[in-house]
């Protein structure tokens, strides 16, 4: 009886390795220019995952979009897009010492990465809302803030978020699954908190600090090991704008242990006063054009032509009651965005109705019914491939 049980105990044994290394995906031998291709066009899961009204599971509904479930993801799916970004806030779920994450809640985040990885979507998770509101007098859990008088609060934070990030989403994925280390890290409460100034010594610290907190998330990720030795990862400039790596000496990437795995993270709502001042402008210029088409050569000209593909990570025209137009901008962004093989995923809030103002119009899916809002925009989008 117990050579019985011996056996059958290392049969179950065996089994279980099996199993287990059946879950294992192996990376194919895409390259990051290829990778970014085929990511096409994406879609944001904003307000949701990111909401930080409240601690707990709660919070996905704190800031008023219902609550994620599979048909919302199978719905993206099947409207076409083929990339998924779920930006993720991480300090209003910290439970313990090292930054410990609620179990619940990186349950919760696992879940919906995997309904989207069974539709064969690309997938981008991040830090997202946790840039703590004020330059000075962080606490532990508040997060990060890049300067130095935070520096020993927001690179704990940080390292020790995506030590346990990596921990969750390692050999089950593939290079279906990215990671993206900071959303528009900025300096919060400062006059160039969206605008960084080569002339402001706070913006030159800012982006040098910036530099080393980057390169300690990407250090925890390498450090996981498994597939996260190949990971793709997306790095951001100061408020992941355009300019403050276009127009700054001082962005550096990280160093990695791997190469050609980095991509540059921006994020482009361009003309400003077109696709996000309230009221700007509500007709779309040749001059708006020129803008956005200016942007994309520079990009082009300084990173993709040297190796660093771009993803960005949020874009889109606030609604204006112009739908017509916005249809317009959205052709022409797309398009000049494909020219140079980059992935553009479209910021979603749920806030569509412009009937009081245009500020933050940024809703385009029906998450209940899984329809559209503005069709013919998504239309014009999917058009582009």
């Amino acid at each position: 009886m117990k050579k019985i049980l011996t056996a059958a105990f290392i049969l179950l044994c065996a089994a279980s390795m099996l199993n287990a290394k059946s879950k294992n995906k192996q990376f194919s031998q895409i390259t990051a220019a290829e990778l970014v291709k085929e990511m096409k066009t994406g879609w944001n899961l904003g307000n949701t995952l990111d909401a930080n009204g409240c601690t707990g599971l709660a919070s996905q509904e704190s800031w008023g979009q219902p609550l994620t479930d599979k048909k919302m993801i199978d719905g993206i799916a099947e409207a076409g897009f083929k990339t998924i970004r779920i930006p993720v806030s991480w300090s209003n779920h910290i439970t313990g010492k090292n930054h410990k994450i609620d179990k619940a809640w990186m349950n919760r985040v696992k879940q919906i990465v995997d309904w989207a990885i069974e539709d064969e979507l690309y997938v981008i998770i991040n830090i997202h809302h946790d840039n703590y509101t004020s330059p000075s007098g962080i606490g532990y859990g508040d997060g990060f803030y890049p300067n130095m008088v935070s520096w020993n609060e927001s690179m704990l934070f940080i390292k020790d978020v995506w030590t346990q990030i990596s921990k969750t989403f390692n050999n089950e994925y593939d290079e279906h699954l990215i990671f993206e280390l900071l959303n528009e890290p900025r300096l919060r409460e400062h006059e160039h908190e969206w605008w960084m100034s080569d002339s402001c010594n706070d913006c030159k610290y800012g982006a040098q600090t910036l530099n080393r907190l980057n390169q300690v998330a990407l250090d925890a990720i390498r450090k996981s090991g498994g597939n996260n030795r190949l990971r793709f990862v997306m790095v951001s400039g100061l408020a992941a704008a355009p300019h403050s790596v276009l127009d700054s000496n001082i962005f550096k990437m990280p160093q990695d242990t791997e190469p050609g795995r980095l991509l540059l993270s921006v994020h482009m709502y361009t003309p400003y006063a077109f696709a996000m001042q309230n009221p700007g402008d509500t007709v779309l210029t040749e001059s708006h054009k020129k803008e956005v088409n200016a942007t994309f050569e520079q990009l082009n000209e300084k990173f993709i032509s040297n190796g660093i593909p771009v993803v960005i990570g949020e874009y889109g025209a606030t609604n204006k009651n112009n739908t017509q137009e916005r249809i317009k901008w959205f052709t022409n962004f797309i398009s000049e965005s494909k020219k140079y093989g980059m992935c553009c995923c479209l910021w979603d809030n749920g806030d569509w109705n412009a009937a009081n103002t245009y500020e933050e119009k940024f809703g385009f899916y029906n998450r209940k019914e899984q329809s559209w809002y503005f069709e013919e925009i998504i239309d014009a989008i999917m058009n582009c491939f």
